[in-house]
């Protein structure tokens, strides 16, 4: 049984053909799903599409390479404020120095305003971090959330997953770790603490290695975790339920009463 607790589903590589994408999930035992935003044109599909299926969970947010109002960060607060059942996260919300278009300090004002958010509102975070991991971690330790979050795509050393875990981050284990080039993190990923782990696919995009140029699924979630057994020395059950344990206690929302028949330890 799985939890992707990155996938956005609403973009149009699964909506075009919801119903089969739905049934995809379902007969990959996905069990739950968390649907990120990445601008505030989406916040009204994906609470639609959360309140469709139940299944399917949202997590509300302003990426950092999309360009945003101060009237999209109201709208964020307006929403968050109503407390919608199924909104379990703030994102995919943080900062990226790889597009060197975006501005900087409209990145730094609306990840410092989302962390409030958060912190105002006892929400995790998923956070989008490329090449800028030390400030990240400056950032959140500032912030203080309550809740903590996702290091989301995580591909930084050993010694950065190290400090975000030790501020009670969790990092996300994605389609990177199929790739043999990737080796720094196949290696970091292997050592870190099974407890400070869940699972996502970033789908449809961060394809899996040999199926680049495809679209990725969150039914490749199934493939990411087995790549994840054999990197690590734990026996696959022992994985799978550490990796359910972390991602209900991190989104807490997620109702439990829907997860059923847990792998037997």
């Amino acid at each position: 049984m799985f939890i992707d607790t990155h996938c956005h589903f609403n973009f149009p590589a699964f909506v075009t053909d919801l119903e089969n994408s739905i049934n995809n999930i379902r007969q990959a035992k996905i069990n739950s799903l968390i649907i990120p935003a990445v601008s505030a044109t989406h916040f009204s599909q994906i609470l639609q599409l959360t309140e469709q299926y139940s299944e399917l969970y949202a997590a509300l947010g302003l990426h950092p390479i999309y360009q945003h109002s101060p009237a999209d960060l109201e709208q964020l607060s307006d929403i968050v404020s109503t407390h919608p059942t199924k909104l379990v996260a703030i994102g995919e919300i943080g900062l990226d120095r790889y597009d060197q278009s975006v501005d900087w300090q409209q990145q730094l004002d609306f990840f410092r305003a989302q962390l409030v958010l958060a912190k105002r509102y006892d929400l995790p975070v998923l956070i989008h971090s490329r090449k800028t991991h030390d400030i990240i971690y400056h950032e959140l330790h500032q912030a203080n959330l309550p809740c903590r979050g996702v290091i989301h795509g995580f591909s930084g050393s050993y010694q950065q997953a190290l400090q975000f875990i030790k501020l009670g981050y969790y990092i996300g284990v994605g389609g990177v770790i199929s790739y043999t080039r990737a080796n720094k993190t196949r290696q970091t990923i292997a050592k870190l603490p099974l407890e400070s782990l869940v699972l996502e696919t970033d789908a449809p995009d961060m394809p899996l290695s040999g199926r680049q140029g495809q679209i990725n699924r969150p039914e490749n979630i199934v493939d990411i975790f087995n790549i994840l057994s054999q990197l690590r020395t734990e026996q696959p059950s022992q994985i799978i339920n550490a990796i359910l344990t972390n991602t209900l206690t991190l989104f807490s929302r997620i109702n439990r009463m829907e997860i059923t028949n847990p792998i037997k330890r």
